[in-house]
């Protein structure tokens, strides 16, 4: 019989927690196809999955980068409690360079027992820590100082020619963030979003800024103003050989202000009425020369409404062969009916019934027709930067309910991604490696750390198949590193960079070395 003293169950007992026993790091035996295998947990172990980062921060500690933008972050605390500058700012480098795009993957850093201490952090940072990091600083400080180090990561090499493209991409939001609105989404008709308008120089694939707007302000005009200051602040040796842009920045306005400030440009043009009037025009003519890759090109001048004056055009035409004309398996037999021919984009019927398709351009450069081509087709590869920042650099995420928020972190990830282009450039100097291509060989490895006699170890093993030959480059941008802290000891941190990206841009000078100029930014 039930006693009145006994406790009644107010709340049933839960699932029991599974507790293995014995000691927390044995974890017993486990039967495997090998064998009975002996599994232990080390929860206490200072490992890594990115071992063979040390190597690049080597490289940002001896190029005085690191440093001067820690101490120059505008973020302060005035709780005792609060992260330091250090721990916010290294979370956020070794969270982008591990490929997060959300604030949440933070977490995931939290087992790195080795990186963070290599960093002068404390302690890696939470993810709400991050998030609000730059909640209360002014806007103001934040430009001023992403810009400043945004230009002394590409600033000395623009001493030597070099060209401006110029582009803007879109960066769907799935919230109710500010500046999520409707505007030109191609890849998401109808989805809010950002525009990202972004500056790079060419060839070398360095961001030189990038401005977050909201998403029905995609059109050029938005980002000339900021574009305009941003050329304004350059001296005129400093200044691009050319701006390149496609049709969305064809526009007159564009055009005068460039040639106010006596900078050539190359522009493709919007293929509007009077554009395809030209074309009909030229279409007769002989003297078509060669453009390459199977364009021919000819040359003439347009005015079009509401422009201020005539401008050089290059017409560009490629004849379309059988094979191009096949759209999910059928075959689109162009030429019988206009309708056919609109379904191919603008494409013009020729003698014998052959079809071309073409492009123009409109340019204050002197090349001739070929050069032009060239010059404009070089300029697809800008669409392979907003590819890796996009999908392998988080310019698709970290992203908060204010506008300001998000155009930081736009800032400091292209600073990130330039300091990793850079480093990964003076370890395989032959081309540039994308993220994709970049971790796996010179980042991801586990790495343990030891401490012996008052000596700290980091055995580093690498997964990757060619792990030898990237041992032998990291050994070499050590060597490389180390001769400059010691051979060059009088130098000033920017100085010590000059030297740094004449060895990471031996191809591109010939063997020349960078000579600091007048414009560089201040000694730090």
């Amino acid at each position: 019989m039930a006693t009145g003293k006994e406790v009644v169950a107010i709340h049933p007992k839960g699932e029991s927690e599974v507790i293995f026993e014995g000691a927390a790091n044995q974890g017993g035996t486990v039967d495997t196809y090998g064998g009975p295998i002996r599994v232990r947990w080390d929860e206490d172990a200072a490992v890594t999955p990115f071992g063979q980062l040390v190597f690049f921060i080597e490289f940002l500690k001896t190029a005085g980068l690191w440093d001067a933008w820690v101490e120059e972050c505008p973020v302060a605390y005035a709780s005792p409690n609060a992260p330091a500058k250090t721990d916010i700012l290294g979370t956020i480098l070794l969270s982008v360079l591990a490929g997060h795009r959300r604030y949440s993957h933070i977490t995931a850093l939290r087992f790195d027992g080795v990186n963070p201490q290599l960093l002068g952090m404390n302690k890696v940072a939470s993810e709400d820590s991050v998030r609000r990091a730059f909640s209360d600083v002014e806007a103001s400080a934040c430009v001023a100082w992403l810009t400043r180090h945004l230009r002394i990561s590409y600033e000395p090499v623009l001493s030597e020619p070099w060209i401006l493209d110029i582009d803007t991409t879109v960066k769907p939001l799935y919230g109710h963030q500010e500046g999520a609105v409707k505007g030109y989404n191609p890849g998401k008709p109808g989805r809010p979003s950002h525009a990202y308008h972004s500056y790079f120089a060419a060839n070398i694939r360095l961001v030189l800024d990038v401005e977050v707007q909201a998403g029905n302000q995609t059109a050029s005009s938005y980002a000339q103003p900021e574009l305009w200051k941003f050329l304004d602040g350059l001296p005129a040796e400093a200044r691009p050989a050319f701006i390149r842009g496609d049709c969305g920045w064809g526009t007159d306005r564009m055009m005068t202000e460039a040639e106010a400030r006596k900078i050539p440009h190359l522009f493709k043009l919007k293929q509007t009425s009077k554009v395809k009037q030209l074309i009909k025009q030229v279409f007769s003519r002989e003297d078509w020369t060669a453009a390459g890759q199977g364009w021919k090109g000819i040359e003439a001048e347009l005015m079009l409404t509401g422009w201020s004056m005539k401008r050089r055009v290059v017409v560009l035409r490629r004849r379309i062969q059988e094979d191009d004309l096949v759209v999910a398996g059928r075959k689109l037999l162009a030429g019988t009916t206009p309708q056919e021919q609109l379904a191919l984009g603008f494409v013009e019927m020729g003698k014998e019934k052959l079809l071309y398709e073409y492009a123009v351009l409109v340019t204050s450069l002197p090349d001739e027709i070929l050069s032009l081509a060239q010059h404009y087709r070089d300029r697809a590869d800008v669409e392979n930067n907003f590819d890796e920042l996009k999908n392998q650099w988080g310019w698709s995420g970290f992203t908060t309910q204010d506008l300001k928020r998000c155009q930081i972190m736009a800032r400091i990830i292209a600073l990130i991604y330039n300091w990793w282009s850079l480093f990964t450039r003076l370890a395989i100097p032959e081309k540039h490696a994308e993220a994709i291509t970049s971790r796996p060989l010179l980042l991801n490895a586990v790495g343990k750390q030891t401490t012996h006699s008052g000596q700290t170890t980091v055995t580093i093993t690498s997964l990757h198949a060619k792990a030898r030959q990237m041992q032998a480059a990291l050994k070499g941008v050590s060597t490389f590193l180390g001769t400059i802290r010691n051979a060059a000891e009088q130098l000033t941190c920017p100085q010590k960079w000059f030297l740094i990206l004449s060895r990471i841009f031996s191809t591109f000078l010939k063997g020349r070395i960078l000579k600091p100029p007048h414009f560089a930014p201040e000694p730090v």
